[in-house]
């Protein structure tokens, strides 16, 4: 199986909310991790997402940083808000 990451910096200029984290975050860019997976037995490269993460700061201090587990979904629903 092969597992490959992207890395993708994404910009928000509103406070903002994301299903899966207990707090609002403040407006600014953070960085998003999206591992996906070879679909194995075809006749071209395909992938599949299987996990997407985002750093955040921590609650205690925003000189540390921790990466939280977040649905794709929801990524994007709090993009289209922010954006709105």
């Amino acid at each position: 199986m092969t597992i490959r990451s992207r890395r993708d910096m994404i910009s928000f200029k509103h406070p903002f909310l994301i299903r899966g984290i207990d707090r609002e975050l403040p407006p600014g860019t953070y960085e998003v991790i999206t591992d996906e997976e070879m679909i194995e037995g075809l006749s071209f490269a395909a992938f599949r997402r299987v996990a997407t993460m985002i750093i955040v700061p921590t609650a205690a201090s925003r000189a540390a940083t921790e990466m939280i587990p977040i649905e794709a979904d929801d990524l994007a629903k709090a993009q289209r808000v922010d954006a709105g």
